[in-house]
């Protein structure tokens, strides 16, 4: 997003401040009950309006349906024919991990999306429901997002991603605008047409979003690299430009918190000019499936940091998600919950 078009989303935003109130006491999530909050009005902080807001989380874009392979080493080897156990379908994609995770920390959610009319879109809306999240989206005749997902004996894993996209596709603004004025903080993912949504956030909402595999210079993720709040990336494919390419986001975006994840090697963490590097944790147990770790991490993290935990707790609770998510089978189907993340 250029500087100019910056600007202008945030002067459009202080415009439609006045209502800012009115929106958030009319949005009712259908997972969390509606708050009575206090009358708000544009003289008020942006805190205290951000606080009084009733929902936590918006997650735009990002819902899909993986169809999970294990087989018996990566990379496979070429045979006509392996006997593997079941093939599973099951909800993944990186917007449902992070609404799901979030959701499973008792945090207030909606997820808007852009989904098939589909037996993938059925299963997603399914699996939604039955754990809480307000799930709103629209119908796109592209189908819902697919990967296939290689699972090797050790849990890793290679993903092959198929995501529908049609170029010029936009989510419906009437269908995030309530959910977005209403929320406390937006998370991104890179589907294309989350792009567009940044323009439309009020002052005094965070954002964040996560880059996953970014190698630093392909143009489709810097949009989101340099108009978030807090960006999450990972270290696979940056080699000794990780920090070049951290502190790169932090001096040409917005962010305030560059998290850049290194598997077994922990994490770092580009704060007001500092990196600093925290190690994994211990897995609690053996490893099952490495798919939705990152999701796993920026759900506890987040959780942190709307909670006012200093960094190092928020660190420590996107490790401890992340590791909890390394031991179960599947993306997302078993989040960790709250007691057990504050009692690790």
């Amino acid at each position: 997003m250029s500087t100019a078009a910056n600007t202008d989303f945030r002067r459009r935003a202080r415009q439609s401040f006045v209502d800012l109130g009115d929106l958030a006491a009319s949005y009712r999530p259908d997972s969390a009950p509606r708050p009575s909050g206090a009358d708000v009005t544009p003289d008020d902080a942006d805190d205290r309006v951000v606080a009084d807001r009733p929902l936590d989380v918006l997650v735009v874009g990002g819902a899909g349906v993986d169809t999970t392979v294990y087989v018996p080493e990566l990379p496979l080897p070429y045979a006509d024919t392996y006997t593997v156990p079941p093939v599973v379908d099951r909800i993944g994609n990186t917007g449902a991990g992070v609404a799901l995770g979030c959701r499973a920390l008792g945090l207030r959610v909606t997820l808007v999306d852009l989904i098939g009319d589909d037996p993938q879109g059925a299963l997603i809306r399914a699996h939604l429901a039955a754990r809480g999240v307000d799930f709103r989206h629209a119908v796109t005749a592209a189908g819902t997002r697919r990967s296939v997902l290689l699972v090797g004996p050790d849990g890793r894993r290679t993903s092959l991603f198929d995501p529908r996209a049609v170029a010029g596709e936009r989510l419906p603004r009437d269908l995030y605008l309530p959910a977005l004025r209403a929320a406390r903080h937006v998370h991104l993912s890179i589907t294309d047409f989350s792009r567009h949504v940044y323009a439309d956030i009020p002052v005094g909402t965070t954002t964040s979003t996560d880059l996953h595999d970014w190698d630093g210079e392909a143009e489709h993720h810097r949009d989101f690299a340099l108009s978030s709040d807090i960006v999450f990336l990972s270290a696979a494919r940056l080699g000794d430009r990780r920090e070049r390419v951290m502190r790169s986001i932090a001096e040409r975006g917005r962010a305030s918190l560059v998290v850049c994840t290194d598997g077994a090697a922990g994490c770092h963490v580009l704060a007001a000019g500092s990196l600093r590097h925290f190690p994994a944790l211990p897995l609690p147990a053996p490893v099952a499936d490495t798919n939705g770790a990152g999701d796993a991490f920026v759900s506890g993290f987040l959780y942190g940091r709307l909670d006012g935990r200093p960094l190092e707790e928020c660190v420590r609770l996107g490790a401890v998600a992340g590791a909890h998510a390394c031991t179960v089978p599947g993306t997302h189907e078993d989040p960790i919950g709250l007691d057990a993340l504050l009692s690790a």
